[in-house]
């Protein structure tokens, strides 16, 4: 066995003593359900360590996902369902079962030509005969701009799409003015759905240009909030107290921060 298999093993046995008899009184109160919001969390911290390029961080993060996912198939089999073994085992078929081209002896040359086969073998599996519609098969709990973004492609594949980017942004526009009606009207019910509908159509146009709306608006946000903690420090060393400066001034400096961030990359 190999080093990681031996770590590996013994991370199970450690979630067995935890949900054992003697083992942890929280531990073993958890259920499938309870332990998804931290199992999400821990996701999305390796994924932020990730885009950082922080390889301790990383390595760190990825013990914690290997944790969440030992904690699960130990429910599983305090509940009798599954073990590792099995998820293990299905999973290592299906892996095997979606690359005919490297261990059977199908040919298969562009990444583009791998992903058409993978889609072509899963219409194959059980998993997928239960589907009746283009739209089915998306995770319900999926971010909703990447919900979106999956079921655009969806339907993509049986023609349902724009031509053009110029029809995509033409779309977006439409919607905007939709919205600003929907504004206008005050019914709370109407500007929800009309900004929803603007969202989607934003997606529709990342889409199109190949850009993940979700990673997109990510970074965005990473970004907001490095230049606000700059302005903070600006403000800071300023003695200035931001409630205390008015939103001319703060835009100001917000300003002054993006042009350093623009010279820095400049460099």
């Amino acid at each position: 066995m190999t080093a990681a298999g031996e770590q590996f093993d013994k991370l199970l046995e450690i979630m067995a003593q935890l949900r054992g008899p003697q083992g942890c009184p929280w531990d073993k109160e958890q259920t499938h359900t309870s332990i998804c919001p931290a199992f999400l969390e821990e996701l999305h911290e390796f994924i932020e360590a990730v885009e950082d390029n922080d390889c301790e961080a990383m390595c760190e993060e990825l013990g914690d996902l290997c944790l969440h996912i030992a904690f699960q198939a130990q429910v599983a089999v305090d509940n009798h369902e599954f073990d590792m073994a099995d998820a293990l085992a299905g999973i290592n078929e299906k892996l095997v079962r979606r690359h005919p081209h490297v261990f059977g002896t199908q040919q298969l040359s562009t990444p583009e030509a791998v992903l058409h086969n993978w889609e072509q073998i899963k219409k194959t599996e059980k998993s997928h005969h239960a589907r009746t519609s283009v739209v089915d098969g998306i995770p319900r709990h999926l971010p909703a701009l990447s919900k979106a973004h999956k079921l655009q492609k969806k339907v993509r594949k049986v023609g349902f799409d724009w031509k053009n980017i110029a029809d995509v942004l033409a779309k977006v526009d439409e919607e905007v003015a939709e919205l600003r009606a929907a504004l206008a009207s005050g019914v709370e019910e109407h500007v929800r759905e009309e900004i929803g509908d603007v969202l989607f159509s934003i997606v529709n146009v990342a889409r199109f240009v190949d850009v993940d709306a979700e990673r997109a608006l990510h970074q965005t946000v990473r970004k907001f909030m490095r230049r606000f903690r700059a302005l903070e420090e600006i403000f800071a060393a300023r003695s200035v107290k931001l409630e205390d400066a008015t939103l001319a001034e703060m835009d100001a400096v917000w300003n002054e921060v993006k042009q350093r961030e623009r010279t820095a990359a400049a460099e």
